[in-house]
Formats: C-alpha cells, sequence, structure tokens
C-alpha cells in the first residue's frame, strides 16, 4: 500500500521556508492541496513579506501540485480563521491542519522582556490555539481531521528558551485534552517533535551535523500523521536525522501512604529514593487522575472496580 493524500486539503502555517516549506511540498507531491500561509516575518516575529508563501506555491504549481497562499497571522484570531477559509473557499474544505509557525527571541531568563515572552507564547501557544479553534468545528461536522502540532526537543530545556520551550510544552497539553475530545470524530491530534537545520537553528547547529538535519528528512512522519494511515492520536513523534521514535511522559511508580492518617514531611524525605526511582516507571495514563482509583484500591481504601469511584 502507498500512502497518499489525494483529494485532501491541508492548511500548514509557517510553510514559506524551511520545515513548513517541506512539509507543502511534500503533501502536494502526495496528491493534497494545500494551503501555504506563512505571514513572511521575520526570525524574530516582526514585519511582514508575501513573497516567502508565493515562491512555495509557484514551486507546487511547477511541480504539478495544487496550491494556494495565504500571508495572515496565527497569533490573530482572525487571522487564524482567514487561513482555515482559504481552504475552505478554494477547495471546499479542510482535512488537515500542521500548525508549524514559529518565531525565535532567544534570551536568558535574567535578560529577558515580558513582551519577548508574550510574542513567543502568541506565535506558538496562541497560533496553535487560534487555528486549531478555527478548524475544530468543520472537521467535526465532517467526521475526519488530522492535526499535527509542532512542538520542540527545547521542552527538555534549552539555554535562554524559556518562552519557546513553554510555549511548546503548552502545545502538548493541549494535543492531550483535545485528542481525547475529537477520537469519536475521527479526528486525531498529534504532535510531531522536529530535529532540523532552519533558519531557525542554523547558527547554533554544528557544522558536522548540517548534512544530516535537513528539513525533508521530517516530512515524512507528518504527511504520516496527516493520512488515513495513522490511527493515533495523542502522541507525539519526535524525527531527526533519519531517526524517528515516540516521546511520552512517565512517571514512578508511586509510594502509597494512607490518606486517611497523617502524611508528614519526615515521610516524604524517608520515601524519597522509592519515589524518584525510575526502574519501575510506567507511562502516564490519559486524564487528570492517572492511577489514582487503583492506589487507593492496593491499599484497601477503594472496592473493586464498580463498588467506588474517585470521582465523588
Amino acid at each position: 500500500m502507498s500512502i497518499r493524500l489525494d483529494g485532501r486539503v491541508a492548511a500548514i502555517t509557517g510553510a514559506g521556508a524551511g520545515l513548513g516549506r517541506s512539509h507543502a511540498l511534500l503533501f502536494a507531491s502526495l496528491g493534497a492541496k494545500v494551503v501555504v500561509n506563512d505571514l513572511g516575518a521575520t526570525l524574530d516575529g516582526r514585519g511582514e513579506a508575501q513573497s516567502a508563501a508565493d515562491a512555495v506555491v509557484e514551486e507546487i504549481k511547477s511541480q504539478g501540485g495544487t496550491a494556494v497562499a495565504n500571508h495572515d497571522s496565527v497569533a490573530d484570531e482572525t487571522g487564524a480563521r482567514r487561513i482555515v477559509q482559504s481552504a475552505i473557499t478554494q477547495f471546499g474544505r479542510i482535512d488537515i491542519l500542521v500548525n508549524n509557525a514559529g518565531i525565535l527571541r532567544d534570551k536568558s531568563f535574567a535578560k529577558m522582556e515580558t513582551q519577548d515572552f508574550l510574542a513567543v507564547l502568541a506565535v506558538h501557544l496562541h497560533g496553535g490555539f487560534h487555528c486549531c479553534k478555527a478548524a475544530w468545528p468543520h472537521m467535526l461536522e465532517q467526521k475526519y481531521g488530522r492535526i499535527i502540532l509542532t512542538t520542540s526537543p527545547s521542552t527538555n530545556g534549552n539555554f535562554g528558551q524559556s518562552g519557546y520551550a513553554a510555549a511548546k510544552l503548552g502545545l502538548i497539553g493541549m494535543m492531550n485534552c483535545l485528542a481525547l475530545e475529537g477520537s469519536k470524530h475521527d479526528v486525531l491530534v498529534n504532535a510531531i517533535s522536529p530535529g532540523a537545520v532552519t533558519r531557525m537553528t542554523e547558527r547554533v547547529t554544528p557544522p558536522h551535523l548540517l548534512r544530516y538535519l535537513r528539513p525533508e528528512l521530517v516530512s515524512p512522519a507528518v504527511a504520516w500523521l496527516a493520512s488515513e494511515a495513522c490511527r493515533i492520536s495523542g502522541q507525539t513523534i519526535a524525527a531527526s536525522a533519519g531517526g524517528f521514535s515516540r516521546v511520552h511522559a512517565f512517571e514512578t511508580r508511586s509510594v502509597q501512604f494512607d490518606p486517611e492518617l497523617e502524611i508528614t514531611v519526615d515521610m516524604i524525605d524517608e520515601a524519597f529514593p522509592r519515589i524518584s526511582d525510575l526502574s519501575a516507571a510506567v507511562a502516564v495514563q490519559p486524564g487528570p487522575l492517572g492511577d489514582v482509583e487503583e492506589r487507593l484500591r492496593s491499599i484497601g481504601r477503594l472496592g473493586v472496580v464498580g463498588e467506588g469511584s474517585s470521582h465523588g
């Protein structure tokens, strides 16, 4: 079986260069009709130029594909609606949304201005929300959709990127909730955590790795997440230098005290080596309560399944 995107309509933000351009070219080559969105701003999000998106559209058309340009900002709610409306107006529907647009304003936390932190959140986190919000009702109504959010390995920590990492991890929290809400409508929401040389990263990438961190080595994973073959939701796929993996949050096995008795600070201190022991870590469970009922049953504070509920 050959994975194709024939008949599907995709909106890809920040598609005028780098990863977004690579995604757009691949999607179009697989048969998708593509809305190429790019404000044409500088790396720090200032200014705008329509030439970036227009050039990618012409490149797609020259290769026999179908695409239109959109120059709105994802950071603006009205702009995000216009991105989605471009797909509806030009192609009659929207099946795929790739939230890829981004800016950088890297500074150490001590030197960062509040406006820089908020500007990064506005594009990455708020922009992801605005675009998802605009596409969501269309996807629910047609009972089909694929949304790919772009997160980052910087969520693990990277000097000078507190705003960027906060926004990227915020998208993961949103993804986890949307995955639950969209599943019964076949609207699947996943994330890509890419490692690629773009204008955002070229200055800090070791020279000997440049040839291996090409954006086109990430795009196949994004295209798969955007396809009908994808049946997962709420997952993050890391992609860099031709390597692919699943990223997931884990937690250690809980040290369970009796919640009907006093729990002291000294008890936490004594138990902390076991609390932090990763040897028996398990994947975090969906939902806010995790394994709380199972733990309470293990010490006899709840009956068998069906006899009690931690929801009250």
